[in-house]
């Protein structure tokens, strides 16, 4: 059986804003069950990948598919129930509190005759204790941190139960304290038994952190795998226009990027 029918994947996918093409007959299967990290240059197509791979951003029919069947094919809410997105820059709705954000991710699971499932209480319980969120379920989102904020949005797509959670730049704007814990409950996700693909810009954190990094540049995917089967001097020089050595995390033991000095 091919990854194409068992997965997510995008097939010859061009896609772009306007008549600018952003990407360009891309291929491209999500590695299931792991965290995987797209990382690339701004502008190099990062966020249209994700968007596209989440039915956000309009495609041609038959350049992605779930399972073999293009996404174009499948009812919303069936879409919502296997695939979450969280955007770069959600909304908050006004006065709603953490509890009331997280229930919005079974919004998939409701029918116009049932506002409510069996299943909600246990989830959107189960959400809030992964994401550390418990003790303000009754909190205002408005009134959260910036890392806090970030956990209840992780915690609404924890909550909606989908095998792909698909993130783009879930730390952006967040403190080096915040990113770390981001990055470490995208692990604890994957070792549930999910799918994780974000986009991010920190090399050094995409190295350490995820299973897979999908290197992407100019609308094109040139380097997949391990970060230490991939990571190169060349590569960073030809992709992110810098000079660099690659050392090794002395923690971790992951690849270092270490940008040469002037």
């Amino acid at each position: 059986m091919t990854a194409l029918a068992t997965g997510l994947a995008a097939t010859k996918l061009s896609v772009g804003y306007g008549a600018q093409p952003v990407l360009s007959d891309l291929d491209f299967t999500v590695p299931e069950g792991r965290f995987t990290e797209v990382i690339g240059p701004n502008g190099c197509g990062k966020s249209t990948l994700v968007k596209s791979l989440s039915r956000v951003l309009a495609t041609q029919p038959g350049m992605v598919h779930f399972q073999g069947t293009p996404l174009q094919k499948l009812r919303p809410k069936h879409l919502a129930q296997r695939i979450a997105l969280l955007p770069q820059h959600p909304v908050v709705p006004e006065g709603v509190t953490v509890g009331g954000l997280i229930a919005r991710g079974r919004y998939p699971y409701h029918s116009p005759l049932r506002q409510w499932s069996v299943d909600d209480p246990a989830a959107i319980e189960q959400a809030l204790e992964d994401t550390g969120m418990t003790a303000f379920a009754q909190f205002p989102v408005a009134q959260l941190s910036g890392g806090q904020r970030q956990r209840a949005w992780l915690a609404m797509v924890l909550a909606q139960q989908t095998q792909y959670v698909l993130l783009d730049e879930p730390t952006s704007f967040l403190d080096i304290a915040h990113q770390i814990e981001v990055l470490r409950l995208c692990r604890s996700i994957t070792a549930n038994g999910r799918t994780v693909l974000a986009v991010l810009h920190d090399l050094n954190q995409a190295a350490r952190y995820a299973d897979q990094l999908v290197v992407m540049h100019q609308g094109r995917i040139v380097a997949q795998g391990a970060a230490d089967e991939i990571l190169t001097t060349q590569l960073i020089t030809e992709v992110f226009g810098l000079e660099a050595m690659i050392g090794s995390d002395p923690w971790s033991g992951s690849p270092m990027v270490v940008p040469v000095a002037d």
